[in-house]
C-alpha cells in the first residue's frame, strides 16, 4: 500500500501530535517528501522529538489559524497530497478555552481548505476530523456517516463544524475542480509516545513509570479505542484510492469491530495485566464536564469502499502500547520500535 506514496510530496497539518507524528514516520518509511506544518510540541517528552521524524522532513513551524504563513508552505512546497491534522484536540481543554478550540478547529479547518483549493498541485485532500462529531443519543448501536452531526462539548462540536466546512468546500469548490476530497471520523487511539493529560493510556502510563496506581474518572464510559495505526493506515488508504479514482471519496468511520468497543475501565484492566509489576486501578469520579458515556461506530462503509478492516483487536492494541512503554521506560532506540511496529502492522 505504502508504495503509492514513494516520491509524492505529502503535507500533513499537526505534524507534531501524537498521530501526526507515527503518520510522518509512516510516509518517510514510504519514501514520501514529507511537509510538516504546526506548532512546536509542548515542552516535555514529545514523541516527535523522541522519534527524530523531524530529521526526515521539511518541518515548517506555524500556527494553523494563521492563513498567510499556510499559505507561504503550500506554495513553497506544492503538495500533491494534503492531510489536515492540526487540532486542539482535547474534550476538557475546550471547556476551559473554547475559543482557541473553535478557532483551531474550525477557522484552522477553513484555512487548510483554502490553501488547497487555491492549489495548482494539490490531487487528493483528506480532514481528519473525530467520532464524536454525532449528536450523541447514547445508542447501543454504531453510529452511520448519515446521522446528524452536533458534538455536544465544544471540541465535538467544533470538529462537526469542522465537518460541515469541508462539506460546503467540496460542494462550492472541489467538485468543480476535480479534486477528491474525504473526512475521516476516528474512535479514540491508543498508542506509544501519547504524552497528553487527561487521557486513559497516558494516566495509566504515567502511573506505572511512577508505580502508582492508576486514578480512573470514568470507568463505564464505553469508546471505540483502537492502536494508533489502525486510523492512519485507513488515512492512507482513503487518499490514495480517491486519487485513483474520485468516486471513492467521502465521509468515512474508522473504527475498531465491536467486541473491541470496551469500557474505560475494562481497558485500565487489560492495561494493569499486560504491564504487571502489581499495577492496579481505582475508581475516583471528579465531577468534571459533561462527555459522552456510550459512543459506538458503524465502519460499514469504509469497509465496502476502501476495503479497509482492523487487524489488531483490543488485546493487541493494548500489548503494542505497553511495548513501546517499556522500550522507553529502558531508554531504547524510539524509532527503532516505532518502525518495527508498523512494519508488522502493514504485514498482518
Amino acid at each position: 500500500m505504502l508504495d503509492f506514496y514513494k516520491g509524492k510530496t505529502v503535507l500533513l497539518t499537526g505534524h507534531t501530535g501524537f498521530k501526526g507524528t507515527w503518520l510522518s514516520v509512516m510516509l518517510q518509511m514510504a519514501g514520501a517528501n514529507v511537509v510538516g506544518y504546526a506548532l512546536r510540541p509542548p515542552e516535555g517528552e514529545s514523541l516527535f522529538r523522541l522519534s527524530g521524524a523531524g530529521e526526515g522532513m521539511a518541518d515548517e513551524e506555524g500556527d494553523i489559524r494563521d492563513y498567510q504563513r499556510l499559505k507561504e508552505v503550500f506554495d513553497k512546497y506544492r503538495p500533491e497530497i494534503a492531510i489536515h491534522m492540526a487540532a486542539q484536540p482535547l474534550v476538557r481543554e475546550s471547556y476551559e478555552d473554547p475559543v482557541y478550540t473553535y478557532g483551531t478547529n474550525v477557522m484552522g479547518t477553513v484555512n487548510f481548505l483554502e490553501c488547497a483549493r487555491l492549489s495548482d498541485s494539490v490531487r487528493s485532500v483528506l480532514n481528519v476530523t473525530t467520532d464524536k462529531v454525532y449528536e450523541n443519543r447514547e445508542w447501543h448501536w454504531g453510529y452511520r456517516e448519515i446521522d446528524a452531526l452536533d458534538g455536544y462539548d465544544p471540541y465535538s462540536n467544533s470538529k462537526s463544524c469542522s465537518e460541515l466546512a469541508t462539506h460546503s468546500y467540496k460542494k462550492s469548490f472541489f467538485d468543480s475542480l476535480g479534486i477528491p476530497v474525504s473526512t475521516a471520523r476516528a474512535g479514540n487511539v491508543i498508542g506509544g509516545g501519547d504524552f497528553a493529560r487527561d487521557r486513559i493510556i497516558p494516566d495509566c502510563v504515567r502511573a506505572a513509570l511512577a508505580k502508582e496506581e492508576i486514578v480512573i474518572r470514568n470507568p463505564y464510559s464505553i469508546r471505540p479505542f483502537q492502536h494508533v495505526l489502525e486510523p492512519l493506515r485507513a488515512y492512507l488508504m482513503i487518499v490514495e484510492e480517491q486519487a485513483r479514482s474520485i468516486e471513492k471519496q467521502g465521509y468515512y468511520n474508522v473504527g475498531p469491530k465491536e467486541e473491541d468497543c470496551v469500557a474505560v475501565g475494562e481497558l485500565a484492566d487489560l492495561f494493569c495485566r499486560s504491564w504487571q509489576e502489581g499495577l492496579s486501578w481505582k475508581n475516583v469520579c471528579d465531577d468534571g464536564p459533561h462527555e459522552a458515556a456510550f459512543l459506538k461506530l458503524d465502519c460499514s462503509k469504509i469497509k465496502g469502499r476502501i476495503g479497509w478492516e482492523p487487524k489488531w483487536d483490543i488485546q493487541k492494541a493494548v500489548e503494542k502500547t505497553v511495548e513501546w512503554s517499556k522500550a522507553y521506560q529502558r531508554g531504547e532506540n524510539i524509532r527503532e520500535c516505532m518502525e518495527r511496529q508498523i512494519r508488522e502492522s502493514m504485514q498482518e
